[in-house]
């Protein structure tokens, strides 16, 4: 048994159906009439149809026709036939020898689009803040028309949460407004159908309101009242649609829901939905008409129950419950499905619908009910159910399935056809599938057969029959991998067998990479003229050729040149607001496809606000409202408000308020006697928007003033007036014309009369003849045209002050150290100082040093105490000196006569520090060291203290020896000293009172007669290949210093790259350059102080594969290697024997054999060796000779030792224990060995002859640092230690 398989058109089969005409079909009527019926079978199927249940005998009728091998009829009425003619209910019928198909119940009506009835509205006269309706009551046509209110101009008619259009086409207000007064409100039907628009009458409304009151009226109201009328009185919700309190509503299943309310009241109501007992459901419900229409799609049965909505404003609420019924037409659970069936084999056919109510099922055979049909004993009904048992050729047939209700019905064909065939595969041979990694890949075999073939899969040739969770089968002979590997790639056999024989056909399958997007576009926000850079970068399989492209808003990017689109990149210069947006970058292969969005937000300074309207106009306040202009998609965060007062100060706008953003209103608090004119400015977080246009202007009425001047004072210029001060009002404060300020002034506690005058324009007046520094009570008042202000508070003056009479008596000064003293005097009478006390000021100076005996310029300090203190401090004084001080008093006049000078003596200090300290004239055994006074003695010097303590090579303290020198002496020659010794210097200078500052320096005993250099690096060299250079130097200086080599790209800006040398060794291999690439590179120090050498400026080798020779395979290096072997081992059996013979060594001179005389540096000319001196072969190397412990050497000395490529001060080499040990003695064994002496020499010139070949060989880099540079510790190439 076969299901649902398709089965060949070659081979025999009933009619099915392919394509057939809607259930309800309308028709234009000015067109042709065209019924379709398609169908297919073997043989070809005929065709007939019913009309109205009757034989449709389409000969008969010259206007219809049916198209040649189809069963589509077409009628024509294009030449004068009329569509009504043809109305009814059509079915198909598509027949051959095997059975008949039929198609549904077609039902034919012509559209319909008729005129509205004549009517003249009657014009609508409503009172400001009624609710009103406007009917449409459009004309009824097929199918219903789109209802829209416009005016003469052909202009939609706005609407609002006040204004709105109902689902049955009236326009409802919930409250009127003068502003919708018109006479054009006119209703229009659109019938899409026949593409008409229909227009009724239009309809007149006129709103009264305060402002059509008799003008007698109005004149008798006051402001307030005028104004309070204005404002509509308000009202509860009332609803205008629905009526009462509940109502019923039956919907179909599948089906949109549509329920209403709209509500009439002042202020205009808010809708609000909920369904009792349940939550409304989620992704399928919507608000329409500002949330007066609730809206759910694909109504199902659990979308039943009372729906209530809930209309609500400031004075209270209504609601209304809708009770919602879902009904149901047919609808399949399981529709039957063709049957192929062989000889002998049983089968069903199911026919399964629900519905509410339930449906009825009804079997037809052939499109006859099957009660009345002919017989087939291998059938039987059950029900919905066709049982076929033994079924034999004659049985095949075409059976029709009809599940009916009162809302509608189903009709299904399916046919059983009965064959006997060896199985086929459709599928195409060796079809190539490709499928992205880790998705699913669906390997078709198609195939036919009866009875129905078993389907098997193989991979690759010998491969096993595949089976388990990791595949799926599905019935129609597909193959699906549901996670696809690269490993899943391959050949794949698909055999079909029955018992009438078998067939086998193979597909191919290629895994391909996923194309991904590694480098998302970003969310940005932007300001305007700005620009913006989207990335999108990818990934994907190689043999595949992938395409990106860049979305706006899910559509195709603008034809703007100001998007560019790169490879992986948008770019978008110049932003604009219409560049807002989600932009998605796409990248497609021909397997899949790949997506990634950001979000472009522009933004700007909001737009201005507009629409300023003041409202409830007060004496004091009024009420501003407005309109925000666009954000600019960055809310408004507030709103400044300012004002103009035209009077006063035209065209200067003040600060008045600020409210929040979210705030269209402000109330504001007015001044008297002021034009007010207000702008507005939005604010958000990019800035302020321009000011909105004035508002209309506002004068209110003049008054007495609210307020008196402030910052009143009351100071006296001169020792006989008192000047009065005060802050004028301005224009805005006076309230009024004629602003004047009445001043007023009497003495205070000497009971005297107020007295006063009144000025104007002024904001100073002054008082003559008054006594020195009398306290006077002072008031100022401001007053205009219509009176004064308030009483004025009082404030205290004083008339002008004189210098104070006397100086502080009894001035005392108490020595408390070298550097502090103490100053006591007494205070003066308070009537002598004549003005305001400010305090006492001290006066003091340095006369002489006592130690010096040298006058020098007088500099006098001052310092000022507060009134109320008898004492202060003098700090910061200088030991050992003398001192003059006075007091004076001091008020706002100025000073007052000075105190008697009061002379004081400060005792000795200790002394600061020497101002130098100097080391001369290193020698073998001694030292002169030089010094110069402390530039602040303090006192009489006793003497100077030195102390000195030797340094050893690590850097440890000797002991401290200590000497005492006369105060007198300003040099000392220390003697006895280590040679090649570094020292350690600590002197200070003693007073009685103690010892002062030390200063330290350091200083190096000679090792031979040559006087040290100063440190310096010269002789920089490079020798460079392709991608490293080995950078080489010359030394000379302090030892145990830390080396540093700087490089960059020659002629580059670029920062200096720095490498740190390990150790101190004078060369370093620079690694990872570019080929071909000139360099420069300089080389410094740390340590005593930083010093730098000259630059030098080098080219890497070009990018080119460098023939090398590896030394180690030449014949002639093994040779020389191996004498070189002999010779250390020598070497070394000699140290051996020196070593065990003498006894330890001092550690000091372990470095003794750093230099060697007889080894002469390259020629930086030629890269040749100079010739070596044979002077002092024999002769044992002089004690006086030896380099120094801070490494100077004589220029002609060699500056290559074993020491100089150690690793430490210790003298042990490298833990792969090439050189461990102590050295100590190891110049003494030279000095008695003169033909070791040579055998060193002679290792040089090794040394040398390796070097040079290694450059013509082109041995750099690693090779040339170990086997050159390190070649007397170790040399991995020849696996040997030295």
């Amino acid at each position: 048994m076969i299901t649902a398989l398709e089965v060949p058109l070659d081979l025999s089969q009933p009619p099915t159906i392919t394509q057939q005409s809607p259930k309800d079909y309308i028709v234009d009527p000015r067109e042709n009439i065209v019924i379709q019926c398609e169908a297919k079978g073997k043989p070809p199927p005929s065709f007939s149809w019913t009309r109205n249940g009757t034989h449709f005998d389409i000969d008969k009728d010259a206007r219809v026709t049916m198209k040649p091998n189809s069963g589509t009829l077409v009628i024509n009425i294009m030449n004068g036939g009329k569509a009504e003619a043809y109305e009814g209910v059509y079915q198909c019928t598509a027949r051959n020898e095997r059975g008949a198909a039929i198609s549904n119940n077609i039902i034919i009506r012509p559209s319909r689009s008729p005129l509205w009835t004549k009517e003249k509205p009657e014009p609508k006269q409503v009172q400001e803040g009624d609710s009103l309706v406007l009917h449409c009551r459009p004309p009824i046509g097929l199918p219903p028309p789109i209802i829209f209110w416009m005016d003469n101009s052909f202009q939609r008619l706005p609407q609002s949460e006040r204004v709105s259009q109902g689902l049955n086409g009236d326009l409802y207000f919930s409250n009127v407004r003068p502003e919708d007064t018109r006479e054009d409100y006119i209703c229009y039907a659109r019938f899409n159908h026949t593409q008409t628009i229909q227009q009724k009458q239009p309809i007149s409304v006129k709103v009264f309101s305060m402002d059509s009151m008799n003008e007698t009226i109005a004149a008798n109201l006051s402001d307030s009242d005028f104004y309070g009328a204005r404002s509509v009185t308000e009202r509860r919700p009332n609803l205008l649609t629905p009526v009462g309190s509940t109502s019923t509503k039956v919907e179909l299943r599948g089906n949109t829901l549509l329920l209403e309310c709209i509500a009439g009241g002042v202020p205009t109501p808010v809708i609000r939905w909920i369904k009792e007992g349940g939550e409304l459901p989620a992704n399928r419900t919507f608000f329409e008409n500002f949330k007066k229409t609730l809206k759910i799609i694909d109504v199902s049965e659990a979308d039943a129950g009372n729906y209530k909505c809930v209309a609500r404003n400031v004075l209270g609420s209504i609601h209304h419950t809708i009770t919602v019924t879902v009904k149901a037409a047919p609808y399949w659970i399981t529709a039957p499905r063709n049957l192929v069936l062989s000889p002998g084999e049983d089968g069903t056919l199911i026919c399964r619908a629900n519905g509410n109510p339930k449906p009825n099922i009804n079997w037809l055979a052939n499109g006859v009910t099957i009660a009345i049909a002919p017989v087939d004993p291998s059938r039987k009904v059950d029900g919905d159910t066709i049982i076929f048992s033994d079924v034999q050729e004659r049985s095949s047939a075409v059976y029709q399935c009809n599940a009916s209700n009162e809302y509608g019905y189903l009709l299904a064909n399916a046919f059983v056809n009965v064959l006997a065939e060896s199985p086929r595969i459709l599928t195409l041979p060796n079809t190539l599938y490709q499928v992205i990694a880790n998705h699913p890949a669906l390997l078709d075999c198609s195939y036919f057969g009866s009875p129905k073939p078993e389907i098997k899969w193989f991979k690759g040739v010998k491969g096993n029959n595949l089976h388990g969770d990791e595949y799926v089968f599905h019935d129609n002979g597909t193959l699906e991998i549901p996670v696809a590997q690269k490993d899943s790639t391959g050949t794949y056999t698909c055999i079909a067998s029955n018992k009438l024989g078998k067939e086998e056909n193979e597909v191919q399958l290629e895994v391909k990479d996923p194309t991904m997007i590694i480098k998302q576009p970003e969310y940005k926000i932007i300001q305007r003229s700005g620009q913006v850079y989207f990335e999108c970068t990818i990934k994907h399989d190689s043999t595949l050729l992938p395409t990106v492209t860049w979305l706006k808003d899910n559509s195709e990017l603008p034809d703007d040149e100001r998007l560019i689109v790169g490879k992986e990149n948008l770019t978008i210069l110049n932003v604009t607001d219409k560049d807002d947006g989600t932009y998605t970058c796409v990248a497609n292969t021909s397997l899949d496809s790949v997506s990634a969005s950001a979000v472009l937000t522009v933004v700007a300074h909001p737009n201005p606000p507009f629409d300023l309207e003041l409202t409830g106009h007060l004496e004091r306040s009024i009420q501003l409202s407005w309109i925000p202009g666009d954000d600019n998609n960055s809310p408004i965060t507030d709103f400044l408000i300012e004002y103009e007062d035209v009077m006063h100060e035209p065209g200067v706008w003040h600060y008045q308020t600020e409210v929040p953003g979210t705030q269209t209103t402000a109330q504001l608090k007015l001044s008297p006697h002021v034009n007010y004119s207000f702008r507005v400015i939005a604010v958000n977080e990019i800035g302020r928007s321009q000011p909105s246009e004035p508002s209309e202007q506002y004068l209110t009425k003049a008054a007495n003033p609210d307020e008196n001047p402030s910052g009143i004072q009351g100071i006296g210029s001169e020792p006989d007036n008192l000047v009065i001060t005060w802050e004028p009002l301005n224009g805005f404060q006076s309230n009024g014309p004629g602003l004047q300020y009445k001043v007023s002034w009497r003495q205070k506690d000497a009971d005297d009369e107020w007295t006063s005058v009144i000025v104007a324009n002024v904001s100073k007046y002054i008082v003559s003849g008054t006594p020195t520094f009398v306290p006077y009570e002072i008031k100022v008042q401001s007053l205009n045209d219509l009176g004064y202000a308030p009483e004025p508070s009082e404030v205290i003056g004083h008339s002008g002050e004189d210098l104070p009479m006397v100086a502080p008596n009894n001035v005392q000064v108490h020595v408390i150290n070298s550097t502090l003293a103490k100053v006591h005097w007494d205070p003066v009478p308070l009537k002598t100082v004549r003005g305001h006390l400010q305090g006492y000021r001290i006066y003091y100076w340095k006369v002489q040093s006592l130690s010096q005996r040298s006058r020098r310029h007088v500099e006098k300090k001052i310092l000022t105490f507060n009134g109320n203190r008898t004492h202060g401090m003098l700090p910061g004084l200088e030991p050992y000196s003398s001192y003059r001080l006075n007091v004076r008093v001091v008020n706002g006049k100025g000073e007052g006569p000075a105190s008697p000078d009061k002379i004081f003596k400060t005792p000795e200090g200790v002394p600061s520090a020497p101002s130098f300290l100097k080391i001369t004239d290193p020698m073998l055994d001694s030292l002169t060291l030089e010094w110069g006074l402390p530039t602040y003695p303090n006192g009489i010097l006793t003497a100077y203290i030195l102390k000195f303590q030797p340094i050893n090579s690590t850097h440890e303290l000797g002991p401290l020896v200590e000497i005492r020198i006369p105060a007198n002496e300003t040099s000392l020659i220390l003697r006895n000293l280590n040679y090649s010794t570094r020292y350690k210097f600590y002197f200070y200078a003693q007073t009685s009172v103690g010892s002062g500052n030390q200063i330290t320096e350091e200083a190096v005993t000679i090792m031979d007669e040559v006087r040290p250099v100063y440190p310096r690096i010269r002789n920089v060299s490079a020798a460079a290949a392709e991608t490293y250079a080995n950078i080489s130097w010359e030394y000379e200086g302090p030892d145990h210093v830390n080396f540093y080599v700087e490089y960059g790209v020659a002629g580059s800006k670029e920062d200096w790259k720095k490498d740190i040398v390990n150790g101190s060794r004078s060369f370093f291999v620079l690694k990872g350059l570019t080929p071909g690439t000139a360099y420069k590179v300089r080389v410094g120090a740390e340590g005593l102080s930083d010093f730098m050498s000259s630059e030098d400026v080098f080219e890497t080798g070009p990018a080119m594969a460098s023939r090398q020779v590896d030394i180690a395979t030449q014949g002639w290096f093994i040779g020389l290697m191996c004498a070189v072997a002999l010779l250390i081992l020598i070497l070394l059996i000699v140290c051996f024997i020196r070593r065990n013979k003498g006894g330890k060594y001092p550690v000091k001179e372990k470095e003794d054999a750093h230099a060697d005389p007889e080894i002469q540096p390259m020629k930086e000319d030629d890269g040749t060796f100079g010739e070596y001196s044979d002077a002092e072969d024999h002769k044992p190397l002089k004690k006086g000779s030896r380099t120094p412990s801070d490494r100077t050497v004589k220029k002609e000395d060699s500056d290559d030792s074993l020491v100089d490529y150690g690793e430490g001060v210790n003298g042990q080499f490298n833990e792969d224990g090439s050189f461990i040990g102590q050295y100590s003695g190891f110049s003494d064994t030279f000095s008695s060995l003169g033909h070791l002496d040579m055998l060193h020499r002679s290792l040089m010139v090794h040394r040398a002859r390796i070097e040079s070949y290694s450059r013509k060989q082109l041995i750099t880099g690693p090779q040339h640092s170990e086997c050159v540079c390190n070649w007397m510790i170790h040399c991995p190439r020849l696996n040997m230690q030295h």
